[in-house]
């Protein structure tokens, strides 16, 4: 999913909000340029919850990854990998449709498309959970809090195995390949032309594929708060065999 549906989904999910929590919702796409895979990047919320308990703000940074990732399963679990009887995730499921479109849209080879049509189908998504506007706020509020973006570094660097310095710089730069202050569909379109080059060296045509986000969100409308409830459901039960509520 991306940033402001995770950080919709991590309060959902908690019950409330705050920096600490809204950076740990988007953590795992950060650390991801890091680490050499997405076991490491979405699959450690655990483990980060047992070494960073000891700090209040730092387990709130640790409940937001966990609402995040696939190991214990979060939002992208069921929203990539596995959804009811499906057989991926509930954005893939959503996207067989959109598929050669966005290859034609994304100037994509063949073996790429279903990947990024869920992508496409996230984007959709991030229309409908970011429209209010709250959630942007609260991103540009974390992302501005230098004390916590430092220590969040100097915690957590380390279990990764990376120079605090390095993840700092990683959360410091991370909104230059997201769309946190103007959400429409050419405005994510246009943050994707970055992601796509920077990951593919790739340029989409960005006009054509605003159009397809939008035609994602009519897509995801019918079904969506069905799909939210599973999941916030599903990871609720996840995060109390982690033990993750204890002493909250």
């Amino acid at each position: 999913m991306y940033p402001q549906t995770h950080v919709y989904f991590a309060e959902r999910v908690c019950g409330k909000l705050s920096e600490a929590l809204a950076l740990g919702s988007i953590f795992p796409d950060m650390v991801a340029a890091l680490v050499p895979g997405r076991d490491d990047s979405h699959g450690r919320g655990t483990e980060l919850l047992a070494a960073l308990g000891d700090d209040p703000q730092l387990r709130e940074f640790a409940l937001g990854v966990m609402t995040h990732g696939i190991n214990p399963e979060g939002l992208d679990y069921y929203g990539d990998e596995k959804y009811l009887h499906f057989e991926r995730g509930y954005c893939f499921e959503k996207g067989r449709p959109l598929v050669e479109e966005t290859i034609r849209a994304c100037n994509l080879p063949p073996a790429l498309g279903w990947w990024k049509s869920h992508n496409i189908v996230e984007m959709g998504i991030e229309l409908i959970t970011g429209r209010n506007g709250s959630y942007s706020k609260a991103l540009a509020a974390a992302f501005g809090n230098t004390a916590l973006v430092d220590k969040i570094s100097r915690r957590v660097a380390p279990l990764y195995g990376v120079e605090p310095r390095r993840l700092y710089q990683r959360i410091h730069n991370f909104p230059y390949y997201i769309e946190i202050s103007h959400l429409d569909p050419r405005a994510l379109a246009a943050k994707y032309d970055v992601q796509m080059f920077f990951k593919h060296r790739i340029r989409i045509d960005i006009e054509r594929t605003a159009r397809l986000i939008e035609t994602a969100r009519h897509i995801v409308e019918a079904d969506l708060e069905e799909f939210f409830k599973y999941a916030e459901e599903q990871v609720r039960q996840n995060m109390h065999r982690a033990k993750a509520w204890e002493a909250t």
